[in-house]
């Protein structure tokens, strides 16, 4: 059973001197073998960004991953290695937060989900959602996902 209801408040949520938050990068292969990634609109409808979020104290980083998903962008999934931690401004409130990066491999999108009403979402090629979405950080997680994919197959083919 998937819970239904979006986490709020900040209560719960973990700081070392910054807001931790945790966030993923969903994605999947087409039938014809094209990479693609999920991208969600911003609460406010404007920016496009990979789903993200507070940290919570009783969760794991990648529970928090996990569910930021599919909150915010209805799918469920394998989380997989970290791709690294970035230190970023806030733009709304212009004090500095701690995020952590996860690729997650898509197995589930569902229809109905907790932000469905106030959140876009759109699969987009890599070069795409690179243009679309605005945050640095977000964008060299991506490139980032991208190299590790492109070693990976590299490393297969090699075998």
């Amino acid at each position: 059973m998937v819970c239904m209801v979006s986490h709020t408040g900040r209560q719960l949520q973990r700081y070392k001197g910054r807001r931790l938050v945790v966030g993923c990068i969903p994605y999947r292969f087409t039938r014809n073998g094209e990479f693609e990634v999920l991208v969600v609109s911003s609460q406010k409808g404007h920016a496009m960004m990979f789903p993200k979020g507070g940290w919570e104290i009783d969760e794991s980083v990648e529970e928090a991953a996990s569910r930021e998903s599919l909150e915010e962008a209805g799918v469920l999934g394998i989380v997989q290695c970290e791709l690294g931690k970035w230190r970023f401004k806030s733009k709304s409130q212009g004090i500095y937060h701690e995020g952590y990066m996860f690729p997650l491999l898509v197995t589930e999108q569902l229809s109905l989900w907790p932000e469905q009403n106030l959140r876009k979402r759109a699969w987009m090629t890599v070069e795409e959602a690179s243009e679309a979405c605005q945050q640095w950080w977000m964008k060299e997680a991506l490139e980032k996902l991208v190299n590790r994919l492109n070693s990976s197959v590299l490393q297969s083919s090699l075998s």
